[in-house]
C-alpha cells in the first residue's frame, strides 16, 4: 500500500470516533501551547533586558557616595555625602580610556505651567550627562557651558513631562515653574521609554547642575561642590573592569584614604547586573519551557493508551485484513500513521492556541512576548516525534496479530 493510501485509511479511521480523536489531541494541544506561551513571554523579557542594556550602554558604570553612620548605625546607601564635582573632573582628565564623567544632583520637584501641573524626577547635569547617560536632543538647544557657569534658570524636559506639563502646545521657550522657581524651557530629549521596573526614563527634567543644587532642591550639602552620582562611560567596554579599578584608586586618591580605610563610595556596573538578569531569565524560560513539555509526554501517554484500546476494538478489522493478504508491516503503518496524525493535528492546534495565548498575555496582562518560528517548529517536531514514539507499540501490537484472531474474536 503506498504511503498516501495509508494515510487516508489512517485519518478515514479517526474520522469514525471523531469525539475520542480530540480528546485523545487535548494533552498534546496543551503541550505545545505551553511550550509556545512560556517561550513568548521568556524571549519578550530577555528583549526589554537587552533594550535596556542598550539604552545604559555597556560601557557605563555608576559611582555612587558610601554609606553614613549615625549612634553606631548604618544607614541606607549614598547617605555619605562624599563625591564632589572635583571627583568627577579628576576621573575625566586621569582615567585613561574615560570618554565622559558626568557629576549629577538629583531629587523631585513640582512643575507648574498655566495650563497643568506635574511632579517629576529633577536631575542637576553637566555637558558630560548627554554623552554618558547617550541621551540625544530632539528640539531646542542642549544646557551648555554658559548655562553652568551663570547657574542660568533654564530647562530641558523628557517627553512624557512635556506631554503632561503642555499638552499639544510647543514647549521651547514657555516658562515653567519648578518648585515654584520660574525657568524657560530650552530643549526636549528625545524619547527613551521605560526601564524594567516601570521607571519612565522620559519623565524628567534637566538643570544646570549649580542651579539645580543650590536654588531649585534646597539641600544643605555638607561639602561644597557635593554631588549625588558620577556616571562614567569608558571607550572599550572590554576593558570596564579595568576602569572600574582605575576609578576606584583616583578616588581613593583624592579623597585621601590610607590603606587600612575603606571606600567612602560605591561603583555599580550596572550593566553587569542586567547581564545577569538576562541569563536568569533564559534560564528560568528554559526550566518552564522543559516543565510545559511534560505535558507533551502525558499526551504522548494518552495517545498510546488510546491506540492500545483501538487495537483490541479492531482485533477482527485486522484479522480479515491479514487474512485477505495484508502484511504486518502495512498494520504496523497504518496505525503508526494514525498515532501521528493525532500528535500532528494536537501540534498544530497547539501552536495556534500558544500564539493565541501569547497575544493574550500581551493585550490583557501587560507582558512582552517574542512570537518567533523557532519554538513553534521545535515543539511541533517534538509532537511528531511523540505520535511516532507512542504509537510504535500499539502499532506492532496490532502488527503481530494472526488472522485466526479474527475468527475467535467475538
Amino acid at each position: 500500500m503506498r504511503a498516501i493510501d495509508t494515510m487516508r485509511t489512517a485519518a478515514r479511521s479517526l474520522r469514525g470516533n471523531r469525539l475520542r480523536s480530540a480528546l485523545t489531541t487535548l494533552g498534546i494541544i496543551i503541550g505545545v501551547a505551553s511550550v509556545v506561551v512560556m517561550v513568548a513571554v521568556g524571549a519578550g523579557t530577555q528583549a526589554r533586558i537587552k533594550e535596556e542594556i542598550a539604552r545604559l550602554g555597556t560601557n557605563v558604570f555608576i559611582v555612587t557616595p558610601g554609606y553614613a553612620t549615625s549612634g553606631g548605625v548604618r544607614l541606607g546607601a549614598s547617605t555619605r555625602p562624599s563625591l564632589t564635582e572635583a571627583d568627577a573632573e579628576a576621573i575625566r582628565s586621569e582615567g585613561a580610556g574615560i570618554i565622559a564623567a558626568a557629576p549629577t544632583v538629583a531629587g523631585t520637584a513640582h512643575l507648574a505651567t498655566a495650563v497643568d501641573n506635574w511632579s517629576s524626577g529633577v536631575i542637576g547635569i553637566t555637558e558630560d550627562y548627554f554623552a554618558a547617560r547617550d541621551r540625544r536632543l530632539a528640539e531646542g538647544r542642549s544646557i551648555d557651558e554658559r548655562d553652568l557657569k551663570s547657574e542660568s534658570k533654564v530647562v530641558m524636559l523628557g517627553m512624557t513631562t512635556a506631554e503632561r506639563i503642555f499638552k499639544d502646545a510647543d514647549p521651547i521657550g514657555a516658562t515653567i515653574r519648578v518648585n515654584h522657581l520660574p525657568m524657560e524651557v530650552i530643549g526636549l530629549l528625545e524619547r527613551k521609554g521605560e526601564m524594567l521596573d516601570g521607571s519612565d526614563l522620559d519623565d524628567i527634567v534637566l538643570i544646570p547642575l549649580g542651579t539645580t543644587r543650590n536654588q531649585v532642591l534646597g539641600r544643605s550639602f555638607a561639602k561644597a561642590g557635593s554631588v549625588s552620582m558620577i556616571t562614567v562611560k569608558v571607550a572599550d567596554d572590554t576593558k570596564i573592569n579595568e576602569s572600574m579599578e582605575e576609578v576606584r584608586d583616583i578616588l581613593r586618591f583624592q579623597h585621601r584614604l590610607s590603606a587600612n580605610q575603606s571606600d567612602d563610595f560605591r561603583i555599580n556596573n550596572i550593566t553587569e547586573s542586567l547581564k545577569l538578569q538576562e541569563q536568569s531569565s533564559a534560564a528560568l524560560t528554559q526550566l518552564l519551557a522543559a516543565i510545559a513539555s511534560i505535558s507533551l509526554l502525558v499526551g504522548g501517554i494518552g495517545i498510546m493508551n488510546i491506540m492500545l484500546v483501538s487495537v483490541t476494538e479492531r482485533t477482527r478489522e485486522i484479522g480479515v485484513r491479514m487474512a485477505i493478504g495484508a502484511r504486518p508491516a502495512t498494520i504496523l503503518a497504518q496505525f503508526l500513521a494514525e498515532a501521528t496524525i493525532l500528535s500532528l493535528a494536537g501540534g498544530i492546534a497547539g501552536a495556534a492556541a500558544g500564539f493565541a495565548g501569547a497575544v493574550v498575555a500581551e493585550s490583557y496582562f501587560d507582558m512582552r512576548v517574542e512570537l518567533t518560528g523557532e519554538p513553534v517548529v521545535l515543539a511541533f517536531l517534538f509532537s511528531a516525534l511523540v505520535g511516532l514514539v507512542f504509537g510504535l507499540y500499539p502499532a506492532m501490537r496490532a502488527a503481530r496479530k494472526s488472522p485466526m484472531e479474527a475468527l475467535r474474536y467475538e
